[in-house]
């Protein structure tokens, strides 16, 4: 039996009925939607090479909006993630850039072994774009991915990106298309929060970027939770705390020299915010580059515990695991004491 879900604080009520396919956005927060789709879209007019692929998820996956604007481009494999990233790989040999969806924990449990051999040993030329990464579903360890990032930065010859906003993902998808060889790339789908293009943010792949600065606090983050650390880092300043936000879309290769250069700089605690589990992911690679290379610092994880999550509404969920708003808050202030 799974423990019951903690309750919410006086005042601050939270959604109760479950989810499977949920926004991530605040209240009164921008949003646009789809942006994968009508990115692919957009690359495809430019590309007769991009393909559109999926397993039974094309409506979950935004690939919907791909299939009607290039049906003759768009391949519907049926409920078999294997068979979908074996055709892919094959389609990839014949000088093609497909692009395949389906959601993370189908393509980082169910079909490693055939994206291993296939696609990564192989060197072919697939995007793997993968909906409810981490803790982006209420339906619990069936369609929460939270481990997804560490088998995949374990696969040889695999980049691995994980975006923030929609901002970043319409950057991202002709960016993983220009680079020769096997991506994995989170997807978030859907009303997708607007977050970078205040900070004037462009992607790149391979790099971090630094989008605020600050004395006292680091935040190091991938994915949503740069989102939640640009929140917490504005929510601090009522506390007169400065906090800074590096952020981290790829995973792997990992942007070492800016890493190095922002967790060097004296006097900070800092920070690794990720939606995954604390094994294996960002965190953790963070740490090992910091030891590795003798910067010695302050440092905490923040990130989802290592066991099978529970079901519930998302923003039940992000509180009682610590990956929301308040509880980066939280944490940090208790931190720096």
């Amino acid at each position: 039996m799974k423990p019951p879900v903690s309750p919410m604080p006086a005042g601050k009520p939270k959604l109760t009925t479950s989810a499977m396919i949920a926004s991530i956005a605040s209240e009164g927060q921008r949003t646009k939607p789809a942006p994968f789709g009508h990115a692919l879209v957009a690359l495809a007019e430019q590309d007769p090479r991009v393909l559109g692929m999926t397993a039974d998820l094309g409506k979950y996956t935004d690939l919907h909006i791909f299939a009607k604007a290039f049906p003759e481009r768009h391949y519907q494999m049926g409920m078999a993630e294997q068979l979908l990233f074996g055709a892919a790989s094959g389609l990839a040999a014949e000088g093609f850039t497909p692009f395949a969806t389906t959601y993370a924990v189908f393509a980082s449990r169910r079909a490693y072994d055939v994206i291993h051999q296939t696609i990564a040993e192989e060197d072919r030329n697939v995007k793997i774009v993968c909906a409810l990464p981490g803790l982006t579903s209420g339906y619990g360890p069936s369609h929460q991915a939270a481990e997804d990032l560490a088998l995949m930065r374990a696969m040889p010859g695999m980049v691995v990106v994980d975006p923030c906003d929609a901002h970043e993902i319409e950057q991202a998808v002709p960016a993983i298309a220009s680079h020769q060889g096997p991506v994995y790339m989170r997807l978030l789908r859907g009303q997708v929060p607007l977050v970078l293009d205040e900070y004037g943010y462009r992607f790149e792949l391979g790099k971090a970027k630094l989008l605020r600065d600050g004395r006292e606090v680091l935040f190091v983050s991938s994915g949503l939770m740069t989102m939640r650390a640009l929140e917490a880092a504005k929510a601090l300043e009522k506390d007169r705390v400065d906090a800074a936000v590096l952020h981290v879309p790829t995973i792997k290769p990992l942007d070492t020299a800016a890493i190095l250069e922002a967790c060097a700089k004296p006097g900070r605690l800092v920070v690794v915010a990720e939606n995954h589990t604390v094994i294996g992911g960002l965190g953790e690679a963070v740490a090992g580059l910091l030891m590795r290379e003798g910067v010695h610092c302050a440092f905490r994880m923040i990130g989802l515990p290592d066991e099978f999550l529970a079901a519930g509404a998302l923003p039940t969920l992000h509180d009682r695991y610590g990956i929301s708003t308040e509880a980066l808050c939280g944490r940090v202030k208790t931190w720096l004491g």
